[in-house]
């Protein structure tokens, strides 16, 4: 039964009513610093801890809840007779409640004007130190680290005499040892981050040591194969327009693939969010490569696009859009297998219409450009961090290295199909035409390869490569490549540039009377 409550909060956020329904079950209340004044502020009866341990808070705060009689009351053991005759020895009450949030260490680091001093002084030493034994405790103790937890809790208080059961405390300290780890993680990995000069803003993107931190969000049926097990995580604060913020609104429980295939379009599309060639952008992917990419006035002409690309391999695929999806798309892409439809949003007759086709899923997403401050690929017995492949070329940024300019429209076309080129596996290769995909060759292990597959899509699919722009993810080694797309009716080249033969990829440009375009950015995709 809950007795005396501790209450030390940075995130003052909901303490105020959650103290006074303490108080009114008759529970008293001890607090420290600015959480006792707010209580006394608001008339609440609260006993600083200074006049629990008879010891005045010292060194500017940094010493306040390290004594005895606080973690004597959260640790002791209620069903050993020794502890509880110890306590009984040195005056010392048992703390059956412990509520408190640690002092703000992220939010300070994320601050540009933050200093190594300020950094310092917000890691939290007491706060850990009560959340680590009221949770070791937790069979007597109950503790809390955030106001979500409040009302929950009070409702069971209130439901059993202020009675909180074993399966909730339990719950709650696993909720402590996760954020405690998480807090230790940041501060190591800030600090493991500096300079000798500590210089805050010169920080290194990769800490001598990596700590993460991910929450589960599902377990799945089975991983890429189905004698694989699998579950999702996600960032602890996912960025903005990430894929992990997705509200599902309907259809069955994603799969693994699902969930990657997912977060291609949604990447894909979300390049497109300043509309090259039009208003709204469609990508279809099928096992994580781009098989259909367009932009149109409206969705619908944006989707009947994509999917002219690569009907054959569409069926099944992930559907992305960066705006609203409404009626008139859902009634053309509801004729089709769609595993998972994505949008910002969807209208109201675009829900209705896949109402009656419960199995696709889709999710809402909040459009957002922001992107994962690092990736991570596992590899055997390690991990490989890069900062993530975020760079759209600009226009002023390419090099006309061919006699011929490109036109206006085939300039257009090269900066569209550079930028799906992006999301192909390499070796890629990319066809467009009037802001469309008319051809994509992904994963090939040479570049000329991938060049003859694109057309050969480009031919099944019954679409014409005559006066396309056609992107290469890395340079050309060798002329085969670019001689092959040309011969297939491409009349604009854009590539990074970068070989020791562009030389003579230059001259066969010129030969064949193109347009070239250097980036100067490569993008592999593995």
């Amino acid at each position: 039964m809950i007795r005396t409550a501790l209450l030390s909060v940075s995130d003052k956020n909901g303490i105020v009513p959650f103290a006074k329904v303490l108080h009114e079950q008759g529970i008293k209340l001890i607090s420290t610093g600015g959480t006792a004044k707010l209580l006394a502020e608001n008339n609440l009866p609260v006993i600083e801890v200074s006049a629990l341990t008879k010891f005045p808070e010292m060194l500017d705060g940094r010493v306040k809840t390290l004594h005895p009689m606080v973690h004597g009351g959260l640790l002791a053991r209620r069903d050993f007779p020794e502890h509880m005759a110890a306590l009984k020895e040195h005056g010392i009450d048992t703390i059956d409640m412990l509520v408190i949030n640690l002092y703000p260490f992220n939010e300070t680091v994320a601050q540009e004007s933050c200093s190594f001093e300020d950094a310092v002084e917000n890691i939290d030493i007491g706060g850990p130190a009560m959340l680590r034994a009221a949770a070791k405790n937790h069979q007597d103790v109950t503790v809390l680290i955030s106001p979500e937890d409040y009302a929950p809790v009070l409702a069971e208080m209130k439901a059993n005499k202020n009675v909180v059961s074993y399966k909730t405390n339990l719950a709650l300290a696993k909720k402590v040892f996760a954020h405690t780890a998480q807090y230790d993680g940041a501060i190591a990995n800030y600090l493991s981050a500096l300079g000798d000069d500590l210089g805050h803003k010169a920080r290194s993107a990769y800490p001598e040591t990596l700590h993460l931190a991910f929450e589960k969000v599902q377990e799945m049926r089975y991983g890429e194969n189905p004698h694989q097990s699998a579950a999702f995580y996600q960032d602890i604060y996912p960025v903005a327009g990430a894929l992990a913020n997705y509200k599902q609104l309907q259809g069955k429980e994603l799969s693994y693939n699902n969930i990657a295939d997912a977060d291609s379009a949604w990447e894909c599309v979300k390049s497109f969010t300043d509309n090259i060639g039009g208003a709204a952008a469609c990508v279809i992917i099928k096992h994580a490569n781009p098989c259909g990419v367009a932009v149109g006035a409206s969705p619908l002409e944006a989707y009947q696009k994509a999917f002219k690309t690569d009907p054959s391999s569409a069926f099944g695929g992930i559907i992305a859009f960066n705006v609203p999806c409404d009626g008139a798309a859902a009634q053309e892409i509801s004729k089709q297998f769609v595993e998972v439809l994505i949008a910002p949003s969807f209208s109201d007759e675009a829900k209705a219409i896949f109402a009656a086709k419960q199995n696709v899923r889709l999710l809402e997403i909040p459009l957002g450009t922001a992107f994962n401050a690092l990736d991570f690929k596992r590899v055997g017995g390690g991990l490989l961090v890069q900062s993530p492949d975020s760079k759209n070329v600009l226009q002023s940024e390419m090099r006309v290295v061919s006699q011929r300019q490109p036109t206006p429209s085939e300039m257009n076309d090269m900066m569209f199909a550079w930028r799906v080129a992006k999301f192909v596996k390499s070796n890629a290769i990319v066809y467009c035409a009037n802001s469309m995909t008319v051809g994509i060759g992904a994963g090939q292990m040479s570049r000329v390869d991938s060049a003859r597959m694109a057309s050969i899509k480009a031919e099944n699919a019954g679409l014409s490569l005559k006066g396309s722009a056609v992107a290469s993810d890395a340079f050309f080694p060798f002329r085969d490549g670019l001689d092959v797309v040309v011969n297939s009716g491409a009349s604009s080249a854009i590539q990074p540039g970068g070989s020791m033969r562009d030389d003579e990829i230059i001259a066969a440009a010129n030969e064949h009377g193109i347009a070239m375009v250097f980036t100067g950015t490569r993008h592999f995709r593995h």
